[in-house]
């Protein structure tokens, strides 16, 4: 839940910076329109829990007051903004720190480039944007082969390692191995999909060998449990059981990511992976491995959640479907995707940024006020929490004609793809997780579609889970059928 483990990220950094512990009554909301608070301790959390996910919750304060709303987290004031005008305000495309890096680290209690000067910061910013985009293209055939392509041709492109090539073609063969009458689990596959090409690309060929994939995946799946739920409403802290469940997770994944390390440091090895940039840079262990842990976690979910929403949102529109094959068939013919002809494949881009807005992948992202500002006529604070309600912007008529309505055309138009790039889901301001994750969609929907028909299973209603990342509530099903 982006919204949520951001904003609670940010909380605890309030507390830990000793933010002024008042009663709700004795802070002043600026006049800002909003909600007072409910409950004298927990401020509007009742209403947050009542509506079933902050994002939710967000909507209706948005509906209700307008695109620069209030309400209370505790004893906290915390401000909104929801409209692509306020958010251009407010937005400093300039600041090198990124928000989604950051609240994650806080939850899981990692402190280094927390608190660094503005060099160090973007030093380490470069580092890991660097170290993604290195992996990316040294094991891009790997991602390949998992799709669907024989090493033969394979051989045929730009890149030593055949990583994400075997991913895929493990994946294809057992969509081509499925009667036409047999529902896929999507989410399933998917996530299983998106953490083998994540280990695989940051930590090596260890995470080649299902077994650690599969303690990978458990122990993943623990922690992401906790990480904004457990810590928002203090629940992690009041049961013993998942507390010990999410620690031991996250000691289990620190000691192999340990291993690792060890394993990779001054050693110059055939392929490059992300750990290896982080100890090129001269890193201290305990960065290198927090920062592996932040790409593995939110790379892994982002990554298997843009491809799910991907694959479904193809099922409900034949004439997308079919529009981006002649697409891939025009630009690829029968041969594999390149590190070079990814940028030819506009309309793939487009199904892709179309997805995130649709299925609003990541509904909110947040600032710390550090001085005191202004959007329109507002004053907001010093040490203020401002949420960007990412959510609510993306599914607003004003921007997005027909906005519930899946339609990549819609990114023809090139103030589209600059609103998408202000809220950080395109061009320089995305992160480096989520340019992972397109890379990753755009080589499984080259071999996918261009082998198979996606259908939808009829009847099948979709509810939305607005988490970390928003993800189907239930298991998404498709049923697949050879193309000619």
């Amino acid at each position: 839940m982006l919204d949520f483990v951001i904003f609670a990220a940010t909380f605890l950094l309030l507390l830990v910076g000793a933010v002024l512990y008042l009663y709700p009554a004795s802070r002043q909301a600026s006049g800002i329109p909003g909600m007072t608070p409910t409950d004298e301790k927990d401020g509007n959390l009742p209403d947050i829990v009542t509506c079933g996910s902050l994002h939710e919750f967000l909507v209706n304060l948005h509906e209700k007051y307008g695109p620069v709303v209030s309400y209370w987290f505790g004893r906290h004031l915390v401000i909104s903004l929801g409209s692509i005008d306020v958010l251009k305000q407010h937005i400093n495309p300039n600041r090198t720190s990124d928000p989604f890096e950051t609240m994650l680290k806080s939850l899981l209690r990692y402190q280094s480039g927390l608190g660094g000067d503005v060099g160090e910061s973007c030093l380490r910013k470069k580092l890991y944007e660097t170290g993604v985009a290195k992996s990316l293209q040294s094991n891009f055939p790997v991602i390949q082969k998992v799709s669907g392509f024989t090493k033969g041709a394979i051989s045929t492109g730009f890149f030593h390692s055949f990583l994400f090539g075997k991913l895929s073609e493990e994946l294809l063969a057992k969509w081509l191995s499925i009667p036409e009458s047999q529902h896929v689990p999507l989410s399933q596959h998917m996530l299983g999909f998106a953490m083998k090409a994540v280990t695989q690309t940051a930590m090596g060929s260890r995470f080649e060998d299902d077994q650690e994939v599969i303690r990978f995946r458990r122990n993943h799946d623990a922690i992401w449990a906790e990480i904004g739920k457990g810590f928002l409403d203090g629940s992690l802290d009041k049961s013993e059981t998942r507390k010990k469940r999410y620690e031991n997770a996250l000691m289990e994944m620190e000691l192999v990511l340990k291993k690792v390390i060890k394993e990779r440091q001054g050693r110059n090895l055939s392929r490059h992976i992300f750990i290896d940039s982080l100890l090129q840079g001269n890193q201290s262990d305990k960065q290198v491995l927090e920062d592996t842990m932040i790409f593995s976690l939110a790379g892994s979910i982002i990554t298997a959640k843009l491809c799910t929403w991907a694959m479904y949102f193809l099922t409900t529109s034949k004439e997308v479907q079919q529009k981006l094959y002649k697409e891939l068939d025009q630009i690829l013919g029968k041969g594999p995707v390149t590190y070079a002809k990814i940028e030819q494949l506009r309309y793939c881009r487009q199904v892709l940024c179309e997805t995130v807005r649709t299925s609003k992948l990541t509904p909110i992202a947040a600032r710390l006020q550090e001085l005191e500002g202004r959007v329109d006529q507002h004053i907001i604070p010093k040490e203020t929490l401002v949420l960007y309600a990412l959510g609510v912007v993306l599914q607003d008529s004003s921007a997005w004609p027909l906005p519930y309505k899946f339609d990549p055309d819609r990114f023809d138009d090139e103030t589209a793809m600059k609103n998408l790039s202000l809220l950080g889901f395109s061009g320089s301001q995305e992160c480096p997780e989520l340019r992972f994750a397109y890379m990753v969609a755009t080589v499984l929907l080259s071999v996918v579609v261009r082998k198979l028909h996606l259908h939808p299973v009829e009847g099948q209603v979709i509810d939305i889970k607005y988490e970390l990342v928003t993800s189907p509530k239930e298991e998404a099903w498709i049923t697949v059928s050879k193309r000619n």
